[in-house]
């Protein structure tokens, strides 16, 4: 009886042990089952099972270039801008940039073709042929775009199989306009191109009749490369941006760069040509390219003037039906020195005293070139026949070129004389601005009022 009684002993011990195993697995199993009914119920239905794939290692734009000036990486290099240009055979794109002539090497071009990286092409590399001597040069790198590629951004590699671009951005490729749309009108018929601003250039009150002038010549829009300009024309200049007659471009290069201001190396020093005007005078050439008839190729102070029409469309309505073939058309600078006023003080306005700059109104001398020396023009052109220009002349176009006479058009220059030994007897009287002054007046005013340099 004792060892039976042990055994039944034993045996509900036992029992009681499984039971307890079975309620704390049970236990267990209603918690995890509470705590996935919560994690549940808690989480919003995506209708993803599975999170989305991280982005593919080879899609692409990772980085766009928003600025004007991108340096390339593991060069001394700078690069601008990228167009398309089908111009040259066998090559779609034209990579503008500023490149150090004595560190050039191969490059290759590679793609982002809707969204997925392409195969790299050789880099067709071209230095300007004008430098002045300076260590820098506008160079373009033409590249071929591959087979079945949309291309939308391109980017230039030195190794090709190396396809490392996470910290290069990529410029995005302008002028993509289709075969169909090349036949239809163009936005603007006259472009003006003024590179570059720099050194707090401040000369607000002749500015502002500048580009007042251009309006009632029939310019549309006005490009300016800006590296720096003081607080009042600064002011002028953001009225006209918001308005959209102009377009500033910022022009960072003396972060990059030691910019010199003069034209000759040898003379001034510095590492590029005239705080690179080279480079932003052909950057706005293709930048019109697909938006504007004619673009004009001078200098902030300076006005391509028709004596023999009113307007701009007049003038090159004329000359392209005597002279079809041509896409450059160049105009005589003339200086009207700003140290000979006219006597007689009747555009000396009171309301333009308080506002700093020159007053072109006030000048009416001209001096007549120097023939024994070299005078240079400004151009009118049309930019799809223009494939690289300097500041003077173009130095690859597929158009003729033209003088025209000076009795047709001329530049008006206000500035230092050039020949300072001239004296007034020996400049000529020329009053046609003076044309234009009822309608000038009073548009400069405006201009001047919109921008709070001249009270209300």
């Amino acid at each position: 009886m004792l060892i039976s009684s042990w055994e039944s002993v034993t045996f509900v011990f036992w029992m009681d042990k499984q039971q307890g195993v079975r309620r704390r697995f049970f236990f267990l199993f209603i918690t995890v089952l509470v705590f996935i009914l919560c994690i549940t119920v808690r989480t919003p239905r995506t209708g993803r099972i599975i999170p989305p794939p991280h982005r593919a290692p080879y899609a692409c734009p990772l980085q766009i270039s928003e600025r004007s000036i991108t340096p390339l990486n593991n060069t001394k290099h700078l690069l601008v801008s990228a167009y398309m240009d089908q111009r040259v055979n066998g090559l779609d794109v034209r990579i503008i940039g500023i490149f150090k002539r004595d560190s050039i090497r191969k490059l290759h071009c590679v793609f982002c073709c809707a969204g997925q990286l392409s195969s790299t092409t050789p880099g067709t590399i071209l230095q300007h042929s004008d430098n002045f001597g300076f260590p820098y040069v506008t160079t373009d790198v033409m590249c071929q775009i591959p087979q079945n590629c949309n291309a939308t951004h391109v980017n230039l590699l030195t190794q090709p199989g190396k396809v490392r671009l996470v910290d290069q951005p990529w410029l995005p490729i302008r002028n993509k306009r289709s075969n169909g749309k090349e036949k239809e009108k163009l936005p603007f018929n006259f472009t003006v191109c003024i590179s570059n601003l720099f050194g707090n250039y401040n000369n607000v009150l002749q500015v502002a009749q500048t580009m007042e002038m251009y309006r009632l010549l029939g310019v549309d829009r006005v490009v300016i490369y800006n590296t720096s300009c003081g607080p009042d024309l600064d002011r002028l200049l953001q009225i006209y941006s918001k308005e959209g007659f102009v377009e500033m471009v910022p022009w960072p290069i003396d972060q990059h760069l030691n910019p010199s201001p003069g034209w000759l190396f040898s003379q001034s020093g510095g590492d590029v040509h005239y705080f690179g005007q080279l480079t932003t005078l052909n950057e706005c050439i293709y930048r019109s390219m697909d938006r504007s008839r004619y673009v004009l190729l001078n200098d902030i102070d300076e006005i391509i003037m028709p004596y023999k029409h009113n307007n701009l469309t007049s003038l090159m309505d004329v000359l392209q039906q005597q002279h079809p073939n041509t896409g450059v058309y160049l105009i005589e600078n003339h200086i009207f020195p700003k140290k000979h006023f006219e006597p007689s003080g009747r555009f000396h306005l009171p309301q333009w005293n308080g506002v700093p700059g020159v007053n072109i109104l006030e000048h009416i001398y001209r001096e007549d070139p120097d023939s024994q020396s070299y005078h240079p023009h400004k151009m009118i052109v049309q930019p799809r026949l223009v494939e690289w220009t300097s500041v003077h002349e173009v130095l690859k176009s597929s158009g003729q070129q033209l003088k025209v006479p000076m009795d047709v058009c001329r530049v008006i220059h206000v500035r230092v004389a050039l020949r300072g030994s001239l004296t007034l007897k020996q400049l000529n009287e020329d009053k046609r601005l003076w044309d234009f002054q009822e309608k000038l007046i009073p548009s400069v005013d405006k201009a001047l009022r919109r921008a709070g340099l001249l009270p209300s």
